[in-house]
């Protein structure tokens, strides 16, 4: 399976500057039922991300984002193999990652997207080994021999 982060990813993603408020981005988050934003600078590189989790701690309305945003950015390029976003999640313990292309934002991957990959796939165990049908090892001629002896 060859899946591109490109497959998988959402590309109409909302992003906002660093000096907007807390405020604004809470109502951002709540109108469009999202629960990460990418924060970028006037180029559209990312320089933040901010979550829902982020709210979680009482920040007035008129903070800025700046102040609390998650300023450490895992980005992942968009043509890259869809595993390697994955070890990025996983490695980090994250669940979204920006997806850039010449280090601006052209969408974001979650871990919810990823879990399309093994949606319509059922797992089966495979059935435990059998035991050896060779019963002529060299301990078993030993053990032979002194049972002979």
């Amino acid at each position: 399976m060859n899946v591109q982060v490109s497959d998988l990813m959402v590309t109409t993603v909302m992003t906002a500057n660093a000096h907007q408020t807390c405020g604004h981005i809470r109502k951002l988050l709540k109108d469009h039922n999202v629960n990460c934003l990418p924060i970028v600078n006037p180029e559209g590189e990312p320089v933040g991300i901010v979550s829902s989790v982020d709210f979680l701690d009482d920040h007035s309305e008129g903070t800025r984002i700046s102040q609390f945003m998650t300023k450490k950015v895992y980005t992942v390029p968009q043509y890259s193999d869809a595993s390697l976003a994955a070890r990025i999640m996983r490695n980090h313990q994250i669940h979204h990652l920006i997806v850039t292309n010449h280090k601006k934002v052209v969408g974001i991957l979650s871990s919810f997207d990823l879990l399309k990959l093994v949606e319509n796939h059922r797992f089966v165990l495979k059935n435990p080994p059998t035991p050896s049908a060779r019963k002529g090892g060299k301990r078993r001629k030993e053990e032979l021999r002194q049972v002979n002896d």
